[in-house]
């Protein structure tokens, strides 16, 4: 397993930066071309490669537009390539959600998965529409970055110890040389990414080069509940990343502050220009409405927030060696309407980066990462099975007639959905609630499990002894 290092350029010459800068922006048009010509069924889509992409240029001249040396604009090809693939296989996942509340049928839907795995949906009308509905022909945004092939930059130190790395130019046989502010020589291809008048090194490292990679795992299996005010709640009732709630809503006030001041200044620099005091409008633009401050404070936000979560899933695999939690690659659609203040402290809701980390650190250090349907672990108690509501971070039973911490509740209804029998992780939200009320109906007339013989009970308390046990009392 691969992760990525970063590392800074120090005290960078304008000029380099200026070079670098230019040769980021023509590879951008390279990149714009590629999804251009390629980001469609007919491209990518169809099978096309890299290899073949290059092949195309060469021969028709495609290249010599672009004024940048072969090997920078064919590693751009191949990594445009790269997410163009990476682009359709996640529309794929949806359209495989959209398989399974299709049909029912376990050979319908393995010649829908085959056909889909194998990119032969072009002749399947379901297949073709729920591609065309769910892959659309993207667009470049990236001119900022230049990809370096492993073999054409150098590394070297300098008689004071700081690191220079040597990356190719637009001219052949010219280096540009950047200092480091590491001392550790980055290795295999590098990704540059020029933000701010300064160049970021993004290069991988096996894993298991990594001191944490060396912690041993638990030998637990515990259900988590993701949060806002935490990262994870287990199901233990232990909560993990208790700042990040602190850390989401102070960066959420601050961008509002932030964001009225700036629209005050751009709303003085537009009347200024309205009036034919262009100087004023451009002091104000230039001085008051950069974005060089905004993007590094933004950075730095993000990589506290990373360290919060990866922490609390580290704290978390500590103690299990089986972490059971919920899809978050799922879209989650609320009908409830929010203040605007709460909506946007939920927009910076944190599900990719813990999605990412829960795989990341499950993987490098020995756990089993189980994911399971999620659909009412949230409004289901735990004890008895029974809906209830959920008011904030408290669950209320109303058969029970117990108050629950919410979170704690949902950890343990995750837990215990990894052993259900009936609630598979694609089954549909509606068809769960079905699920859960037929359970409930039973419960309270006391009748047995449907088609079911006592081997299958016996073989169904089994696998779930914590509800069993629970629903008996």
């Amino acid at each position: 397993m691969k992760v990525t290092r970063i590392a800074y350029s120090v005290r960078l010459n304008p000029g380099k930066y200026a070079a670098l800068a230019e040769q980021a922006r023509r590879l951008g048009r390279v990149r714009s071309e590629v999804w251009q010509r390629y980001g469609s069924i007919n491209g990518v889509g169809a099978g096309l490669r890299d290899r073949q992409v290059r092949d195309r240029w060469l021969a028709d001249g495609t290249h010599v537009q672009f004024a940048v040396l072969a090997n920078a604009w064919k590693e751009t090809v191949r990594d445009a390539v790269a997410d163009i693939a990476a682009n359709l296989a996640a529309a794929k996942v949806d359209v495989r959600r959209a398989i399974n509340r299709r049909t029912d049928d376990p050979a319908e839907r393995k010649r829908m998965f085959t056909a889909l795995k194998a990119d032969q949906w072009v002749d399947d009308p379901f297949l073709s529409r729920q591609m065309r509905k769910h892959w659309k022909r993207g667009r470049n945004r990236t001119h900022d970055q230049i990809v370096v092939r492993a073999d054409k930059y150098h590394t070297a130190v300098d008689g004071r110890g700081r690191l220079w790395l040597a990356v190719p130019g637009l001219e052949p046989r010219k280096m540009v040389r950047i200092p480091l502010s590491t001392t550790v020589a980055p290795t295999g291809t590098l990704r540059l990414m020029l933000r701010g008048g300064r160049v970021e090194v993004h290069y991988q490292i096996d894993a298991a080069q990594m001191r944490s990679s060396q912690r041993p795992c638990g030998d637990r299996r515990l259900g988590v509940d993701k949060g806002y005010t935490e990262a994870l709640t287990d199901s233990d009732g232990q909560t993990h990343g208790e700042q990040l709630g602190d850390l989401l809503t102070r960066e959420s006030d601050r961008l509002k502050e932030r964001n009225r001041r700036r629209a005050k200044l751009r709303s003085i620099a537009s009347t200024a220009a309205g009036r034919g005091d262009h100087a004023k409008a451009h002091r104000i633009k230039a001085n008051n409405l950069g974005t060089i401050k905004r993007d590094r404070q933004a950075a730095r936000h993000r990589a506290r927030v990373r360290t919060e979560i990866f922490t609390a899933v580290h704290e978390v695999v500590d103690k299990a060696g089986i972490v059971i939690a919920e899809d978050l690659t799922q879209r989650f659609t609320g009908r409830k309407q929010l203040p605007k203040n709460i909506n946007r402290r939920l927009a910076a809701w944190t599900k990719g980066v813990t999605a990412e980390a829960l795989k990341n650190v499950s993987e490098r250090r020995g756990s089993a990462l189980v994911h399971v349907n999620a659909a009412y672990t949230s409004q289901t108690c735990h004890r008895c099975g029974r809906l209830g509501r959920r008011g904030g971070d408290r669950f209320h039973c109303t058969w029970c007639g117990v108050v629950w911490q919410a979170d704690v509740n949902a950890a343990i209804n995750i837990l215990h959905r990894a052993g259900d029998p009936d609630i598979a992780l694609h089954t549909p939200h509606h068809k769960v609630k079905q699920i859960l009320q037929d359970r409930t109906d039973r419960h309270r007339t006391r009748l047995p499990v449907q088609d079911s013989s006592p081997a299958t009970t016996a073989g169904r308390r089994a696998n779930n002894p914590n509800r069993s046990t629970m629903s008996n009392k």
